[in-house]
C-alpha cells in the first residue's frame, strides 16, 4: 500500500494508467524513446566506473562469468535510475517544456537521442515505469547474485536519486546526493569482486568519484539548463551561486579530484607503473582540468557542456590505462 501511494504521488495526476503515448511509432522505432529515457549512451560510458573500481580493487582481471554477470547488472541498474530521474521528474520537465525549454542539443552528450522522451509525449508515464521497473529488478538480481551488499548498494542509490529529484525546489545541497549517487557505482564494483574490501581505499575512491561527479558532471549539467531553472525556480548551484561561484566550485572539484587519482591508483593492488600513473594523470588533465579551466574563465554555456561531455570519458579513459598495464 504505502509503494502504491507512493507512485500515486511522483505520478503525473494518475493520468499514467490510460496516457497514450502522443508519437504512434514502429516498436523498434520507438526503442530509441526507451534508450533515451534511459540516456543510454551517458549510461554506457558510466558501466566503465564499476569497472575500474573492481579492476583497481583486484588488481586482476575478474573470472568471466563474474565480469558478465557485473556487465549485465551495471547495465541494468544505470538503464533503471537514469529512468527513474525522468519519472520522478516527469512534472518538472513538462513545465519547462511548455515555457520553451529542453530544446534538442546535438553538442550535448545527454541530448545524443531526445531529451526527456517522457515529458515530451513520446512515451507514457506507465510505459516509462515498466521500463525502469523491469531493468531495476535485473539488476538487483544481478546484484544479489553478485554479493548482497551489491544489491544493498543499488536499492540505497534508487532511493537517494528519488530525493536528489525531490529537493530540485528545496536547496542547492542536493548536489551532494548526487555526488554520493554516482560513488555508489565504484562501491558496488569493488563489493562484487571482494566481500570486505580496505575502508582507506573505499574512502579514497568515494572522494574521487565525489569531486569528479561534483565538477565535472552535475555542476556542467545544471549550467546547461540554466536558464531554464531560473525560470522554474529550481535550486542548483549555478542558480544559488551564480556562473562564476558555480565555476570556481567545479574548478575546485577537479582539481580535487585529479588530485586524488595518483593516492587511488598507488593504493591499487594494480601495482601501475610509473608511465601508467603518468598517463592517467595526464587523462585528468586532458578530460577534467582543461575543459573546467575554459568553463571558469569564460562562463559560457557550451563550455560547460564541452566539460560535461569529456569528463564523461574519464572513467573509460581510466580503465583503459588499467587494462594496459595488465598487459604489459
Amino acid at each position: 500500500m504505502r509503494i502504491g501511494r507512493f507512485i500515486r504521488a511522483i505520478s503525473p495526476g494518475g493520468e499514467f494508467l490510460n496516457a497514450t503515448p502522443v508519437v504512434a511509432a514502429a516498436p523498434f522505432s520507438r526503442l530509441k524513446f526507451f534508450l533515451a529515457l534511459s540516456r543510454t549512451p551517458h549510461g554506457l560510458l558510466d558501466l566503465a566506473t564499476p569497472a575500474l573500481a573492481a579492476l583497481l580493487w583486484l588488481g586482476a582481471l575478474p573470472s568471466p562469468a563474474v565480469a558478465a554477470l557485473g556487465l549485465l547488472t551495471a547495465f541494468a541498474g544505470y538503464t533503471a535510475v537514469y529512468a527513474l530521474n525522468d519519472l520522478v521528474d516527469y512534472r518538472v520537465d513538462r513545465e519547462k517544456i511548455r515555457e520553451g525549454g529542453l530544446q534538442a542539443d546535438g553538442s550535448y552528450l545527454d541530448g545524443a537521442l531526445v531529451r526527456h522522451p517522457l515529458a515530451h509525449g513520446l512515451l507514457t508515464w506507465k510505459e516509462g515505469l515498466i521500463w525502469a521497473g523491469g531493468w531495476a529488478l535485473v539488476a538487483l538480481a544481478g546484484a544479489y547474485l553478485l554479493n548482497p551488499v551489491c544489491a544493498a548498494v543499488f536499492m540505497a542509490g534508487c532511493l537517494l536519486e528519488t530525493v536528489y529529484c525531490l529537493l530540485l525546489s528545496v536547496s542547492h545541497l542536493r548536489t551532494l546526493v548526487s555526488g554520493v549517487v554516482k560513488t555508489l557505482g565504484g562501491i558496488a564494483g569493488v563489493f562484487a569482486v571482494d566481500s570486505s574490501p580496505s575502508p582507506l581505499f573505499l574512502l579514497l575512491l568515494v572522494l574521487w568519484l565525489f569531486f569528479w561527479e561534483i565538477g565535472g558532471q552535475n555542476i556542467p549539467a545544471d549550467w546547461h539548463d540554466l536558464e531554464e531553472d531560473r525560470r522554474s525556480r529550481a535550486q542548483t548551484l549555478p542558480v544559488r551561486y551564480g556562473p562564476r561561484g558555480a565555476g570556481s566550485i567545479s574548478w575546485g572539484c577537479l582539481c580535487l579530484s585529479v588530485a586524488l587519482s595518483p593516492l587511488v591508483l598507488g593504493l591499487s593492488p594494480a601495482r601501475l607503473a610509473w608511465p601508467l600513473l603518468t598517463l592517467a594523470l595526464g587523462c585528468g588533465i586532458y578530460l577534467l582540468l582543461l575543459p573546467g579551466w575554459r568553463l571558469y574563465r569564460s562562463r559560457e554555456r557550451e563550455q560547460a557542456s564541452a566539460l560535461f561531455n569529456k569528463a564523461s570519458y574519464y572513467p573509460l579513459a581510466i580503465l583503459l590505462v588499467i587494462l594496459a598495464g595488465f598487459m604489459s
